[in-house]
């Protein structure tokens, strides 16, 4: 199991002061050779790193592979992890080499595990900034920071939930992420979604903090596919991970802010519409489908309240 925080003898690991949390990161990486040598510049370059950091190359045919051999040479605790090649590129796919990274660290004794994208770039004190998050509120279980996309913050922070924590770069304490079952392979996406929901189920506190950032340099979801098409596979998303109608309605206006104008909104929605009738069986047990629900509701009184305050006249 991983160290006590708080005891010297515990985190005598080389890794920095004693009641500084220990870590190890898995990076599912496939055909990411255009970014992958930001991801490791920046690892490389952590005030604290961690324990070992596995970077699974799933299947890669671009040169990944290459890129990440050239630092692992350098790197002790750097480990290259190949997986075979497979047709399809999906999200169970990324979650069965995430398990083949966890597999290679199970028996390490640290504190906190990260599952980091091979597309994104941060600053030094990254870590050491998000472990100390870890070592001074005992009831976190699950962390992460703001991120820019393009060349803006991806979200408006002050209306978006701090609660919920994005998959680019997710830290999980390590009894809080044994709790929950680690990640479910599900081929579509919302495997990030998922363990966020489940910890604050169980109890854990879940939280994004907004003083640092990092850089996510492909634009979300176009991975498989169109800007376009990430708009209508995201609605699809939404429905079978529970999403309550209303919510979906109020966040597909929300959406139609941001390009392409107005359409993105309306394939978010077409995405949530197309899938009920579909009637996919969801992959999220009915328990936790209630709770998200339950909170999207909380959350969406709340906005409706603070914006007829802000109507009211003075």
């Amino acid at each position: 199991m991983g160290s006590d925080f708080n005891d010297p003898a515990a985190a005598d690991t080389g890794r920095g002061a004693a009641g500084i949390p220990t870590y190890v990161v898995i990076t599912p990486a496939r055909n990411e050779a255009p970014y992958i040598e930001q991801t490791l510049k920046s690892m490389a370059h952590q005030l604290i790193p961690p324990l070992r950091w596995v970077i699974v190359s799933d299947g890669s045919t671009d040169g990944t592979d290459d890129i990440v051999k050239r630092y692992t040479d350098q790197y002790a605790w750097m480990e290259l992890v190949r997986m075979p090649e497979r047709a399809v590129r999906d999200f169970a796919g990324k979650v069965h080499a995430f398990n083949a990274g966890y597999a290679r660290v199970e028996h390490l004794g640290y504190d906190v595990i990260c599952n980091l994208d091979a597309d994104v770039s941060f600053g030094e004190d990254h870590f050491q900034f998000l472990l100390a998050k870890f070592s001074d509120q005992p009831q976190l279980g699950v962390a992460g920071t703001a991120y820019i996309e393009g060349s803006t913050l991806k979200y408006d922070y002050s209306l978006v939930n701090l609660e919920d924590v994005q998959g680019q770069c997710q830290l999980f304490r390590r009894k809080c992420f044994e709790e929950i079952g680690g990640y479910i392979p599900i081929r579509n996406g919302g495997i990030d979604v998922i363990p966020v929901y489940l910890a604050r189920m169980k109890g854990w506190q879940t939280r994004t903090f907004t003083e640092r950032t990092y850089v996510h340099h492909r634009v979300g979801g176009t991975g498989q596919g169109s800007l376009t098409g990430a708009f209508f596979r995201s609605g699809k998303k939404d429905y079978y991970l529970g999403g309550h109608p209303l919510w979906e309605i109020a966040r597909s206006v929300y959406q139609m802010k941001n390009k392409p104008y107005v359409l993105s909104g309306l394939l978010l929605l077409s995405g949530y519409v197309w899938q009920s009738f579909a009637r996919t069986e969801s992959p999220v047990p009915v328990e936790l489908v209630q709770f998200r629900r339950k909170e999207q509701m909380q959350r969406l009184r709340g906005m409706f309240k603070r914006i007829l305050t802000k109507a009211k006249p003075a």
